[in-house]
């Protein structure tokens, strides 16, 4: 979508970027595929200078792109078939290899067994300093029934507003849900290390303290021990890829809150193609009230919806795990994933005598 959107512009009417289009249709994507200008970053669609300057730098950088003799992809093929066709298309004859996913290969040789016992994975992998150790959070987890928790993180390079911090707080009360929420402070105060509560509504962290429905972490997460326990029932998320694949490969299904780059793509994706999201919020500029909060928490952590999407996200995760497995079929033969065969060919292709075309 990126190479697309900044290569042909649909969204301005004209050459001299002036007026813009609310709803467009994607070029070079299926006729359905359509974005809105809220899609967009706030810089990429009101300064016309700044467009114009952006996309004559984007437009250089796709054409080099052209160029070069494949491109790698953190991937999947059973489960990005749309974007993988458009990628395919644009880079004509070239080949393009997805190799993933790129994570721990606990995650995927495990698969969904770690929802039975929820097993610690060592802190020194992420190289974070987690603002709680796993070991509390899971002990906190086998307490909750299973699929019983919402997870909330924005990752490590997003956050939103205050006021829109505290109508989530509120939302989350309200909605009477058990939730893990990564707290990291609000736009605009990034540059403080320390979280202070009074970004939060009045005498919210006291009753999370007392009814214990909530479990606040100030800084960093344990992302990966929390999406691979089985009380985990969803994942309210900015929806980064790294995310995205994370609590994919684990069958948990995402409340979308993108909030810039690829993330409200992803988050298109992950909601009209896969069906296993619902959007809560874009950006930071959406209006946003705590009854949103509670309806879209409860769509999916209740409703025969939200069971479809938590089916639907369990076979996706068996598609990830296939992927990057290698088995012996029935006939005695040996078999490798997709993504297994894509770096075998990736490798055969830069280690060949051959002058790669």
């Amino acid at each position: 979508m990126y190479f697309s959107i900044w290569s042909h512009l649909p969204h301005r009417k004209d050459d001299d970027c002036n007026d813009l289009i609310e709803e467009f249709h994607v070029p070079k994507f299926p006729d359905t595929c359509r974005l809105h200008l809220s899609q967009f970053p706030l810089h990429r669609r009101d300064s016309d200078l700044e467009v114009a300057t952006f996309a004559k730098f984007c437009q250089t950088q796709i054409s080099f792109s052209q160029k070069s003799d494949g491109m790698v992809c953190n991937s999947v093929e059973e489960i990005d078939v749309v974007g993988l066709e458009a990628l395919r298309n644009h880079m004509e004859s070239k080949p393009v290899w997805p190799i993933g996913p790129l994570l721990p290969s606990f995650l995927l040789r495990q698969g969904n067994q770690n929802k039975n016992n929820g097993p610690l994975v060592p802190q020194s992998r992420t190289g974070k300093e987690f603002g709680i150790s796993p070991e509390s959070c899971i002990e906190w987890l086998n307490h909750q029934k299973p699929s019983s928790v919402l997870f909330i993180s924005f990752g490590s390079q997003n956050t939103i507003s205050a006021p829109k911090m505290k109508e989530l707080a509120l939302g989350l009360e309200k909605s009477g849900k058990y939730f893990i929420w990564a707290l990291k402070p609000p736009r605009g105060f990034e540059n403080i290390s320390e979280f202070e509560s009074e970004w939060l509504p009045e005498g919210f962290v006291e009753r999370m303290n007392i009814t214990k429905k909530g479990f606040l972490v100030k800084n960093w997460a344990p992302q990966l021990e929390i999406l691979c326990h089985r009380s985990t029932g969803a994942f309210l998320s900015h929806c980064g890829w790294n995310s995205v694949f994370e609590s994919l490969s684990q069958g948990v299904p995402i409340i979308g809150w993108p909030l810039f780059a690829e993330q409200p793509y992803n988050s298109k994706m992950l909601q009209e193609e896969m069906g296993i999201c619902v959007e809560l919020a874009r950006g930071d500029e959406t209006e946003l009230c705590s009854e949103d909060v509670k309806k879209v928490i409860e769509q999916v952590m209740d409703s025969s919806k939200g069971d479809e999407m938590r089916n639907k996200a369990t076979v996706i995760a068996e598609k990830i795990g296939a992927a990057m497995r290698e088995y012996t079929d029935d006939a005695g033969g040996h078999q490798k994933g997709s993504s297994i065969r894509s770096i075998d060919d990736f490798l055969a292709t830069i280690t060949s005598e051959k002058e790669v075309v």
